[in-house]
């Protein structure tokens, strides 16, 4: 995970070059620009560039164009596709993992869930993460909600998961945060998820949680576990509106000819998320 001995501005610098560098990535015909190259566009030395990437995406820039081109997601699925039917027989009510963090989770009742968050404060605040400036909203039993704005912005972050709660009440407030958002950063310990959401999308985001880091699985697959499994475009529709962006990892779902499919906060976060997890994995492996 994360190193939290960073500092904030060294964190957010590193992420702006490794964003701008996968614009360039993305934007090149295959086989993607040389090291050499992407140091040039960035006004860096191939050595520094080097250094500042690996650093953050734990392989080389060369490795990790490798994980960002297109082919890579049908390469997950012939290679780590999760079957879900396989964790559900152990039990997906004991949470998932993220790398070494551990997630334990509850949801909000239905009855509460159709009062729209009336009488429930949220608190929110804003974060470095390995993507960019992220935005955390917990109440008091968890996390409810994490944001990507790299590609939106910051406030229709804000607006889109607060349209999703109306009726809650929202404080900005990132220390009370801190207990739920350090070990998500920190790479360690357990945090906890308060899922507010219909019944059906509980299950689906419930079903999510059980998809290793590095892996991923099927939007039919996730239909067929949930005890759907016609319902794969309503399941799609489920992934989409989870909020708590990769906690509830909806960034490790695909279609089955190994397509990408849609991401609530940006198809080139999705593809950046999918990537790094992989450069995590090899990272670990070595």
């Amino acid at each position: 995970m994360f190193d939290m001995d960073e500092n904030d501005t060294s964190r957010s610098y590193h992420f702006q070059v490794m964003r701008r560098a996968i614009d360039i990535i993305d934007a090149a015909p295959p086989p993607g620009p040389s090291l050499e190259a992407l140091a040039a566009e960035l006004n860096m030395s191939a050595g520094h560039f080097q250094r500042i990437f690996s650093a953050w995406a734990g392989v080389s820039p060369k490795r990790f164009q490798q994980y960002l081109m297109l082919g890579h997601a049908k390469a997950l699925l012939a290679e780590k596709h999760t079957v879900l039917d396989t964790a559900a027989e152990t039990g997906l009510s004991g949470g998932g993992r993220l790398h070494d963090l551990f997630i334990r989770w509850e949801a909000m009742s239905p009855g509460d869930y159709a009062r729209a968050g009336e009488g429930l404060t949220i608190r929110q605040g804003w974060f470095d993460t390995p993507f960019g400036d992220t935005l955390v909203m917990a109440t008091d039993r968890g996390i409810c909600g994490i944001a990507f704005a790299s590609e939106t912005g910051r406030e229709a972050a804000v607006d889109d998961l607060r349209r999703r709660w109306p009726g809650a009440d929202y404080a900005e407030d990132a220390g009370a945060l801190r207990p739920f958002v350090d070990p998500v950063l920190g790479g360690g310990g357990e945090t906890q998820l308060h899922l507010i959401g219909a019944p059906f999308q509980i299950k689906v985001w419930e079903a999510l949680l059980a998809i290793p880091s590095g892996h991923v699985t099927t939007y039919s697959d996730i239909a067929r576990v949930v005890g759907k499994p016609r319902a794969v475009r309503a399941v799609g529709t489920a992934v989409g509106r989870n909020p708590v962006s990769w906690l509830i990892p909806c960034h490790r779902a695909l279609r089955k000819t190994g397509a990408l499919g849609g991401y609530h906060w940006g198809l080139p976060v999705k593809r950046a998320l999918l990537a790094w997890e992989s450069a995590a994995e090899e990272a670990g492996a070595a």
